[in-house]
């Protein structure tokens, strides 16, 4: 029998179009795998890939969430080999060990893991994601709980306990909390002290969920750990205080943004994963529609005035703002920002972090700058009367200005400018356009089915002016936690800011006029975006009414 290529294959499923295949074939590295490369580009999921793999090579797929996988086998296969060819034994028959691997044509892993038990090794096939889990919860969390346990009287003092020396237990523990939310893509990782118990949760896909809850004295030495990753005063638990962690978590860099807060039982810390690897670079994969786009890149495009990206904490905006500038950077423009802090650091562009204990505010950076002849500016965030008028002004002396602002809609950002005491004249001519921008949760590619809406999401649609006839559901699987969701996507509303509004912004006219006529011109609400979306299964009108719900 011919076994076929996987890229036809996945053709032949309608997983993928010739033209997706040929793309990939042309950009993918020499030595890269198609099926790597084809999840890179984001064409297929590592499940769709695993179902065609499986039958292309008749090897199972196992999946690892349904096991409990019995402490006895752990110990049969070395950590260190288990981690260098990412697999997990998961079970015992007779004379032959089961295997879950992410590459079970890897005859060299199994002859070593042949030679190591000395059973006949039977492979089936695994997500990388999975198994990464799985490996972390099995060798490195447990283990390292265990040895804490162990080595812990609650009477011992914080010094006592290694919390410096990086082969203590505590050391690891962290180091496995910290592996397995990026491992989980989490964005956040909440240590949230408890009357009986230290609570640690992750925030995925911008919903929190409980972790793990650790005996209540654990508590300080965990704390005093993570303080000393932050370089933070240990002594210190009584004022809040912020840090930052640097570390490689599975050969990639992490940045960490730590902030510590005096509770009731103890000190509250909240670690913001920035995952260097994962920085959205293209303007492209934000999420945009067609019509927004072009808007947008129009007005980025402009050589002066300013562009603002509005919304709350966690809804992309310097995901964007980075895209943006990705976008425009190159050898013949000067790009300079301003920021608190520095999240990305973006080849070829100067980033200046925010130094308020030495007096390097936004407003005193952005002054500075301008004497260092930039084309482009990109302002953190735009905080204060100061900040705000210096922007105006560099934009009015032929610069272009990115910024972010917190405000629920494009055109409550004209009104906070101006209650931030900044003249009418100078917003409506400096201003290019503003972006509001939330994040919702994509329905998960796996587990997706599709189904009737409901009576309310009729109604809902009807009143946005759109029908729909099916939408997408994600049924929960073990890829998204059971969640029925997996990744995120951008909603958004794009005010580009014409002669009529310029007007009404000079006049000071009211909000709602405003946005009717920004409307009536074409601009979609958040709710309408939102919406588009759904219709297009890439998220759920739940989703869309839990961020959009003010519209």
């Amino acid at each position: 029998m011919v076994r076929k290529r996987l890229g036809d294959l996945l053709v032949e499923s309608g997983l993928i179009t010739d033209q997706q295949l040929s793309q990939t074939l042309a950009t993918k590295a020499a030595e890269e795998k198609l099926g790597d490369a084809l999840l890179r580009e984001g064409f297929i999921t590592e499940q769709q890939l695993i179902e065609v793999l499986e039958f292309q090579l008749g090897i199972p797929h196992i999946n690892l969430f349904q096991y409990s996988i019995d402490q006895d086998i752990i110990q049969l296969v070395p950590k260190e080999l288990a981690k260098r060819y990412n697999l997990m034994p998961i079970r015992i028959d007779d004379n032959k060990l089961f295997v879950a691997m992410a590459d079970p044509m890897d005859y060299f892993a199994m002859e070593e893991l042949r030679m190591a038990t000395g059973f006949q090794i039977v492979p089936g096939i695994a997500t990388k994601d999975s198994l990464y889990r799985t490996i972390t919860k099995y060798y490195d969390l447990q283990e390292s709980i265990e040895e804490v346990m162990g080595d812990f009287t609650p009477d011992e003092s914080v010094e006592d306990l290694g919390i410096t020396d990086e082969d203590s237990p505590i050391v690891r523990l962290v180091n496995q909390i910290i592996a397995n939310a990026v491992a989980q893509k989490a964005s956040d990782i909440h240590c949230d002290p408890q009357e009986n118990e230290l609570r640690v949760r992750y925030r995925v896909d911008g919903v929190l969920r409980t972790e793990r809850e650790l005996p209540k004295y654990m508590q300080n030495v965990l704390i005093a750990r993570i303080k000393i990753m932050g370089n933070l005063n240990i002594t210190e638990n009584r004022l809040p205080q912020d840090g930052r962690i640097k570390m490689e978590v599975n050969h990639k860099p992490v940045d960490i943004r730590l902030s510590t807060l005096p509770a009731v039982h103890g000190e509250k810390i909240v670690m913001r994963i920035l995952d260097l690897g994962n920085a959205l670079n293209d303007i492209n994969k934000l999420g945009f529609t067609k019509e927004n786009q072009m808007k947008f890149r129009t007005m980025i495009e402009k050589p002066n005035g300013i562009v603002l990206i509005t919304g709350p904490t966690g809804s992309g905006k310097s995901s964007t703002l980075y895209a943006s500038l990705n976008q425009l950077n190159g050898e013949e423009v000067n790009i300079i920002t301003v920021e608190d802090p520095v999240e990305y650091q973006l080849y070829g562009i100067n980033q200046v972090q925010v130094r308020e204990e030495v007096g390097m505010t936004f407003a005193s950076g952005l002054r500075s700058i301008l004497r260092q002849d930039p084309d482009i500016i990109m302002i953190g965030e735009i905080r204060d009367f100061e900040t705000a008028q210096i922007a105006v002004r560099a934009s009015l002396t032929g610069h272009l200005v990115l910024s972010t602002l917190h405000t629920n809609s494009a055109v409550a950002a004209l009104s906070r400018l101006i209650d931030m005491g900044v003249e009418p004249f100078l917003i409506s001519s400096s201003l290019n356009g503003v972006v509001a921008q939330r994040l919702v949760r994509k329905v998960c590619r796996d587990c997706a089915e599709t189904v009737k809406p409901t009576a309310r999401e009729l109604e809902i649609f009807a009143n946005a002016g759109m029908e729909i006839h099916t939408m997408q559901r994600g049924r929960g699987c073990p890829n998204c936690g059971m969640t029925g969701y997996r990744g995120r996507v951008a909603v958004h509303e794009v005010l580009p800011i014409d002669g009529k509004i310029r007007k009404y912004i000079m006049s000071e006219t009211k909000r709602g006029e405003i946005t009717r006529y920004a409307r009536e011109s074409g601009m979609q609400s958040l709710l309408q975006d939102g919406l588009l979306k759904v219709s297009e299964g890439l998220t759920t009108t739940e989703e869309v009414i839990r961020v959009a719900a003010s519209d």
